[in-house]
C-alpha cells in the first residue's frame, strides 16, 4: 500500500469517526432544524416590526364628490388599479367616496380626526381643479387620487369611462438566458454559498478545540499523521453539513409542489448562461470547495485555542473576513472583465462565489476546471500548513528528520 492510499484510508477512518460522533448525538437534531427556529424568531421579529410600524388596513382614501360623477370616479379607480399587482403592498388602500356638506374644505380635514379609519389622502373640489389634502404617510396615494381625478374628468368629456381599446395580453416564455436572469443567477449563486458555507462549516471550529482539551488529539496525532487528522475531521464535518443539506432540500422540493401555480409562476426565471444542469453540478462543486477551504482554516484555528473563549474571539474575524470576501465576489459580479473579478477569482477563500458568479454570467467552461484545480491545492496547503503549526506549536514535537546519505550508508 502506498503512502498516499494510507493516509486516505486513515483520514476516511477519522472522517467516519467524527461524522458518526457528530450526526448519532442530540444536538444535530437540534442542528438540523436550527432554521425552524430561525424562521420563527424571523416571523416573531417581523410582528413585531409591523406592530410598531402600524397596520395599514384601517387606511382609506376618500373623494368629497356629487352622487352623479360615483360612478366614473369608481370606474376609473378600478381601471387603475390594474396597474398594480393583486394583494400587492404598493396597491393603494379602499376608496371612499363621500356626497359633499357645508364647506368641503372643512369636510376634508374632519376626516383626518376621524377614529373609525385613517384618511390618507382627501379629494374635494371640481375635477379640473381639485385639492388634495394628504397625511403624512399618503404621498403616494395623493398621487393616486390626481391621476383619479385626470382619468375621471377625461371619462366625463368622451361621454364613457369604459376602456375603448381592447388588448390581447400574451406572457412570452424567454429561449435564452437574458442578461438580467443572468445576473441574478451569479448573485443568488453567490450568497447561497456563502450562507451555507457560514452557517455550516462553524462546527468545525469546535471540533479540534475539545479534542485537544480532552487530550483526544494526542492519541489520535501518535496513531495517525495530523495531515490525515485535519483531513478526515474536515471529510467527518463536511458529510453532516451535506446530511443537512440533503435533509432540507427534500422538504423544500416536496413543498413547492403544494404550491398554488399562480404563486409558482411568481418566482423569477432565473436562466444561467451555463444551463441549469451544469450550474447546479457547478454550485455542488464550488459550495464543497468553499466549505472544505473555511472548514480546513476553521480546523486550523481551532486546534490553536484552548479556551472555548479564545475560540468564540477567533471566530468572529473569520466570519467578517467571510463577509468581505462575500463583497468582493459580488463587486466581480458587477464588474465583469474589471481587475476586481479578477482577484476575486484568484484569491481562495472568494474564488468559489466569484466561480460560481461567472457560471451564471458566462457560457464557458474551462475557467471553472482551473478554478476548482487551484481551490483543491489551497485546501491542501492550508491543511498541511495548519497540521505543522499544530504539531510544532501545540504538540511541541518537529518534522521527522531526514537521513543523510552517509546516515544511511552508515
Amino acid at each position: 500500500m502506498s503512502k498516499f492510499s494510507r493516509m486516505l484510508r486513515q483520514a476516511l477512518t477519522v472522517a467516519r469517526r467524527d461524522f458518526t460522533a457528530t450526526v448519532f448525538t442530540p444536538t444535530f437534531l437540534l442542528f438540523l432544524f436550527a432554521p425552524v427556529l430561525m424562521i420563527g424568531f424571523g416571523a416573531v421579529g417581523g410582528i413585531g416590526a409591523q406592530s410598531i410600524v402600524g397596520d395599514d388596513s384601517q387606511m382609506k382614501m376618500v373623494v368629497i364628490a356629487p352622487p352623479s360623477q360615483a360612478p366614473t370616479l369608481l370606474e376609473t379607480d378600478r381601471q387603475l388599479r390594474k396597474l398594480f399587482p393583486r394583494k400587492s403592498e404598493l396597491a393603494p388602500p379602499p376608496l371612499t367616496i363621500e356626497a359633499p356638506h357645508g364647506d368641503p374644505a372643512a369636510q376634508a380635514r374632519a376626516y383626518f380626526d376621524s377614529d373609525k379609519f385613517d384618511a390618507a389622502a382627501v379629494l374635494y373640489g371640481p375635477l379640473d381643479k381639485p385639492e388634495i389634502l394628504y397625511a403624512r404617510r399618503g404621498w403616494s396615494e395623493a398621487q393616486f387620487l390626481t391621476q383619479l381625478a385626470e382619468q375621471s374628468l377625461r371619462a366625463q368629456k368622451l361621454g364613457n369611462a369604459e376602456p375603448l381599446a381592447t388588448v390581447t395580453q400574451t406572457a412570452v416564455k424567454r429561449g435564452q438566458a437574458s442578461p438580467t436572469g443572468r445576473g441574478q443567477a451569479a448573485s443568488i449563486g453567490a450568497f447561497s454559498i456563502f450562507f451555507l458555507t457560514l452557517f455550516l462549516s462553524g462546527q468545525a471550529v469546535g471540533t479540534m478545540a475539545e479534542e485537544r482539551s480532552n487530550k483526544v488529539i494526542e492519541i489520535l496525532a501518535a496513531a495517525v499523521p495530523l495531515e490525515s487528522v485535519f483531513f478526515g475531521k474536515l471529510i467527518g464535518t463536511f458529510g453532516a453539513a451535506v446530511l443537512f443539506l440533503l435533509f432540507w432540500a427534500t422538504i423544500l422540493i416536496n413543498a413547492t409542489r403544494l404550491l398554488p401555480p399562480e404563486i409558482a409562476s411568481g418566482f423569477p426565471s432565473l436562466i444561467a448562461a451555463l444551463g441549469a444542469p451544469v450550474y447546479a453540478l457547478l454550485f455542488i462543486a464550488y459550495f464543497t470547495m468553499s466549505y472544505m477551504l473555511l472548514g480546513a482554516m476553521f480546523l486550523s484555528i481551532g486546534a490553536l485555542t484552548s479556551t472555548q473563549r479564545e475560540l468564540q474571539m477567533l471566530s468572529l474575524p473569520i466570519t467578517i473576513f467571510q463577509m468581505i470576501m462575500f463583497g468582493l465576489a459580488l463587486a466581480a459580479a458587477t464588474r465583469p472583465g474589471n481587475w476586481v473579478e479578477i482577484a476575486a477569482q484568484v484569491f481562495p477563500f472568494s474564488s468559489p462565489m466569484a466561480m460560481i458568479g461567472l457560471a451564471g454570467s458566462s457560457p464557458a467552461i474551462w475557467p471553472h476546471l482551473l478554478a476548482l484545480a487551484w481551490q483543491t491545492l489551497w485546501v491542501a496547503i492550508i491543511i498541511t500548513v495548519g497540521a505543522r503549526v499544530f504539531r510544532r506549536g501545540v504538540l511541541k514535537s518537529g518534522s521527522p528528520k531526514r537521513k543523510t546519505k552517509i546516515e544511511a550508508t552508515a
